[in-house]
């Protein structure tokens, strides 16, 4: 997925890091400001344009209804809420340029992103030199929030994801036999297939056979026909809706009618459109349904409905409660001191998300369940709820 030249990349982050040096100068006279200031500007970065675009659209789409609705309840200790979005089109080096520059010349009191845990990986060093406190709204990659004291996430990570799979396919498909195809380029996928494997070995399933591939790939025949040879009762493709909808068509293609099953990177519109019928029957975990017939979950469906014309999906409703996480904790800190909120925002227990209640742990993660959605019909259907170390519940 990340095919940047790397000297070019090299050379944004190095340019980066000296800008981020130099902010770390200023930032007592910038926090003064901002304090003073009659609006609070909050950074994003998001994935407008480029290969995973859906993403980004509907978590900036999530963030702008939050925003809205903070602002037209009198805004944040009687100052108004903006936003600076600025676009990476998907790319690592953007994402480095467009952090340092909310941070060191828009002087932002928080940042919002990334989506993809690659690019997450990217911004979370620059906010935490800067000691600007950063949520990624669904980068479920372990690594992080390992970054530093400085970040934080409203998504479930890799570790329980895979959990939820392995566990749904033992316990409800009961599948035996199963058999990975990866992206080798991306953090995301790579993680997330560890975690499947090790939690399936637990049940007493047994992987036949891994392949694997690289974002941008267009035949995958080669590694369907070997993973077709081992006969799996069903195939974990932990990857992006793109490549998993082509994934799927030359899979039926080759005759193999088993599951494909996957993460939450599998939730675009995209899927279906690429994937066709060939992707119906498959299955993939997630953040909420917009099924769930509870008040505060069908408010906010019907509220994006009527910002957006569209159903809301799992990230759009993620974008939304991390910036409802930050607007709580900049309620608690009226002077807008960066370690303040730090402190606000991890001190984040039972807020009432649109993906579940949420209360995040020492290591600036969130404790809630997971969803397992069927592919029926062209969109997805509500299957289970899974819980952390807990049984699935229909």
């Amino acid at each position: 997925m990340f095919r940047q030249n790397p000297s070019r990349l090299t050379f944004a982050l190095a340019a980066v890091l000296a800008l981020s040096f130099s902010a770390c100068k200023k930032k007592e006279s910038t926090e003064t400001s901002a304090a003073s200031s009659s609006t609070i500007l909050i950074g994003e970065v998001g994935s407008l344009t480029g290969s995973e675009a859906t993403f980004g659209i509907s978590t900036h789409n999530g963030i702008d209804l939050a925003l809205k609705q903070i602002n037209a309840a009198g805004g944040i200790g009687g100052k108004q809420v903006q936003v600076v979005t600025i676009d990476n089109q998907s790319k690592n080096d953007e994402t480095a340029l467009a952090t340092s520059k909310l941070i060191t010349q828009n002087h932002v009191v928080a940042v919002l992103g990334e989506v993809a845990s690659s690019r997450s990986l990217v911004m979370a060093p620059i906010a935490q030199q800067n000691q600007v406190p950063m949520i990624s709204p669904s980068s479920t990659n372990p690594k992080v929030t390992q970054v530093g004291d400085y970040i934080f996430r409203t998504s479930f990570i890799d570790p329980f994801q895979g959990e939820v799979m392995a566990r749904f396919a033992s316990e409800n498909l009961k599948a035996k036999k199963l058999a990975i195809l990866k992206d080798v380029k991306s953090d995301y996928s790579m993680g997330l297939s560890q975690f499947f494997i090790e939690q399936l070995k637990k049940s007493g399933g047994e992987i036949v056979i891994e392949q694997s591939y690289a974002a941008g790939d267009l035949d995958f025949k080669s590694q369907l026909t070997a993973i077709r040879a081992k006969s799996p009762d069903a195939i974990f493709v932990p990857g992006y809706y793109t490549e998993v909808g082509l994934v799927a068509r030359q899979a039926r293609e080759l005759g193999m009618k088993m599951p494909l099953l996957g993460g939450d990177g599998w939730d675009s519109p995209k899927l279906y459109e690429i994937g066709g019928k060939a992707i119906e029957n498959s299955y993939f975990s997630n953040h909420y349904s917009h099924e769930d017939q509870s008040p505060r979950v069908q408010e906010f469906v019907k509220n994006y409905k009527a910002a957006y014309g569209a159903t809301p999906d799992g990230l759009a409703a993620m974008g939304f409660d991390a910036m409802m996480v930050l607007a709580e904790a900049l309620k608690k800190t009226p002077d807008l001191d960066h370690k303040k909120l730090r402190d606000a925002i991890a001190a984040t227990k039972d807020h009432p998300g649109v993906t579940g209640m949420l209360t995040l742990n020492s290591e600036r993660n969130p404790i809630k369940p997971a969803v397992v959605l069927k592919v029926e019909n062209n969109q997805s259907k509500f299957v289970a709820t899974i819980s952390p170390s807990a049984a699935p519940t229909k």
